[in-house]
């Protein structure tokens, strides 16, 4: 309940910031009717609105399953080292101050120094709302082109890391049947059990209609004892039925955990000898790297988020990279 309360009272925050801007533009593009010179406000204005509505825009589109749920995330270098492991530590640093920016909780759960610097690998819980639907976005593999610091030689090195996000399952599995759910059938009990069993409408039938699973019980003189034993098998059907789901889900989770490889990267990360961050899938490229490798990830979330929604890309399809 104190969830639901602070998601709405986030949702009665944003309303009233949307309607104050929208009250200040109101009033600017007033005063630029009468002759006032307020073009730079009305520009500053402009982008504190479009900031607001892209922050909506993306809670909108986080209406998978599992997105509202928090998440685990995993990075592994890969080949090459000191160099790979360097690149690693870096995606760690730019995951947490991503998730202090956003108020997100962090616990590291797991972590291997690597030979000399940076990571081997590690794990770290990202609690919070939405926390696994934004991060969904950073599944695969990130590559870094730069000018080692470890290479004495001052070459261009180019470094793989792969991270990989789980969502949340809560183990405790909550059974809540709904009588609207149900289909309750009563009809008379046959075999042995004496003339009262026979002729009387004592035996019960159910059915969950969501997912079809059928119970029944006539052991019992009582319906209403009938009634309540096939609640248990009902109840125990379910649990083995959501059981099952989460086996399914799990499956699936790994399987595609499988088709991230080495020479599938997501997003490049260029330092030398531009600087631009593009992301392979949305077309969206960013020259500001700093900005983002310090935890700026929202343009790049948000365009993936887009692109898995309605498949439009956020660049003209020419790599600007030369891939």
């Amino acid at each position: 309940m104190m969830q639901d309360r602070k998601r709405l009272e986030r949702a009665i925050e944003e309303d009233a910031k949307i309607q104050s801007l929208t009250s200040d533009m109101d009033t600017l593009f007033e005063l630029a009717r009468e002759g006032e010179n307020v073009t730079a406000e009305i520009e500053r204005e402009l982008k504190s609105y479009a900031a607001v509505l892209e922050k909506l825009e993306t809670a909108m589109l986080l209406s998978g399953e599992n997105d509202a749920k928090s998440a685990i995330v995993t990075i592994h270098p890969g080949a090459g080292g000191t160099e790979s492991q360097d690149w690693a530590e870096m995606l760690l640093r730019m995951y947490l101050r991503w998730a202090e920016r956003q108020g997100l909780g962090v616990v590291v759960t797991d972590r291997l120094e690597g030979d000399g610097a940076g990571i081997k690998s590690v794990t770290f819980e990202a609690n919070g709302e939405n926390a696994y639907g934004m991060l969904f976005s950073e599944i695969g593999v990130h590559r870094l082109v730069r000018i080692s610091p470890f290479d004495a030689n001052a070459r261009r090195h180019t470094s793989f890391a792969s991270v990989f996000v789980y969502p949340q399952i809560d183990d405790e599995i909550k059974i809540d049947i709904r009588l609207d759910d149900l289909r309750i059938d009563t009809f008379r009990s046959g075999g042995a059990g004496g003339q009262h069993v026979n002729m009387t409408d004592s035996a019960v039938r159910i059915v969950h209609l969501p997912t079809n699973i059928v119970v029944q019980c006539q052991n019992e003189r009582s319906q209403h004892k009938n009634r309540d034993s096939a609640m248990k098998q009902l109840r125990a059907r379910l649990y083995e039925f959501e059981l099952d789901k989460k086996k399914e889900e799990a499956k699936k989770t790994e399987a595609s955990k499988l088709e991230i490889n080495f020479g599938s990267q997501i997003r490049s990360y260029v330092l030398a000898p531009y600087r631009l961050i593009k992301d392979h899938r949305t077309k969206l490229s960013i020259g500001d790297v700093d900005r983002v490798l310090d935890g700026d990830l929202e343009p790049l979330i948000h365009a993936f988020l887009v692109f898995r929604k309605t498949g439009r890309t956020s660049g003209d399809g020419k790599d600007d990279l030369g891939e």
